[in-house]
């Protein structure tokens, strides 16, 4: 096990490598200034040139980039192109703990009513709940986040008064309920249907029916041998999930007025402030390679037929 674990932590820099010059050369070589749009209407050649040779930006490509991931080892991403002064790490550490506890909600929110749902629709297939239950949150599913954001704010907020119209108060702030329930609930129908399918192929594997064939319970023979093996699928949808946390979600964050990374990073690329948009691409592929890293352990547990050499 652990020489697996040494082996796929040998190719994250590899990855991250690959990641960095890809985006540091559609950066650098890509179209817009990040010069022009500082300056804006304000715009001289001579001014320009000075203030790229202060920032550095007319030097070679390789010595940018060389320097630029030499600062990132050593945990420096940079100086903002737009926020004259102020170090990356600064400005969007803050933003991604916030988008990632509110995607962590919006998980939270998929797994605890997608898993139940999905493992109680396989156990009624061929009766109506499990075409209506599919329909319902497929339903849902297909709902927009621009019609569902509008909706649950007069609904709980206008209405019954229940929640904070926007804003944001932390993890345990009523006003997190509104995004979490909106970036929780089209995700429901994919975890039920998922957790509905995984469930239905192990109910026919040849192990269930010698567990009752020994006289074991109905509810132990779900419990223990279907739900732990129909998990397994899940397993990694919630890993790649996980894995995303610090992505977070533009429209949600910007029609909430929540202070994520989301937002900022769409901010960033239009005023082309190139080290935000490394440091957050980069560390978004990090939590991406151990994401996946952390699904095939996951395996193991899960499991115990899995093994890794």
């Amino acid at each position: 096990m652990w020489v697996y674990i040494v082996r796929r932590l040998l190719w994250l820099p590899i990855a991250l490598a690959a990641v960095s010059i890809i985006t540091f050369t559609l950066g650098t070589y890509g179209p817009g200034d990040p010069v022009t749009v500082m300056l804006g209407n304000r715009y001289e050649e001579e001014t320009a040139e000075r203030l790229r040779t202060e920032l550095g930006l007319n030097r070679p490509f390789f010595v940018q980039y060389g320097d630029y991931m030499w600062g990132f080892i050593r945990g420096d991403f940079g100086e903002s192109l737009t926020f004259r002064g102020r170090p990356v790490r600064e400005l969007i550490a803050p933003k991604m703990w916030v988008s990632a506890r509110l995607a962590f909600e919006g998980v939270v929110v998929s797994v605890s009513i997608g898993v139940p749902v999905g493992f109680w629709i396989a156990h009624r297939q061929g009766r109506w709940e499990d075409p209506m239950t599919v329909a319902v949150s497929v339903f849902f599913m297909s709902i927009p986040i621009m019609v569902t954001i509008p909706f649950l704010l007069w609904a709980f907020c206008l209405k019954l008064h229940w929640v904070p119209c926007s804003g944001w108060g932390g993890f345990f702030d009523a006003r997190i309920i509104i995004p979490a329930l909106t970036m929780g609930i089209p995700g429901v129908a994919g975890m039920a249907r998922l957790m509905r399918a995984s469930t239905l192929d192990v109910l026919g594997e040849d192990f269930i029916r010698t567990a009752k064939a020994k006289g074991l319970s109905d509810f132990r023979v779900s419990s223990h041998h279907v739900f732990q093996n129909a998990m397994i699928p899940i397993v990694t949808i919630l890993t790649f999930a996980l894995a995303g946390l610090i992505g977070g979600s533009f429209i949600v964050e910007t029609i909430l007025g929540i202070p994520g990374v989301g937002k900022f990073a769409v901010d960033s690329i239009f005023s082309r402030d190139y080290p935000v948009i490394m440091a957050i691409t980069l560390l978004g592929a990090g939590a991406f390679i151990l994401g996946n890293l952390a699904a095939d352990l996951t395996y193991a547990f899960v499991d115990p037929r899995i093994r890794y050499r």
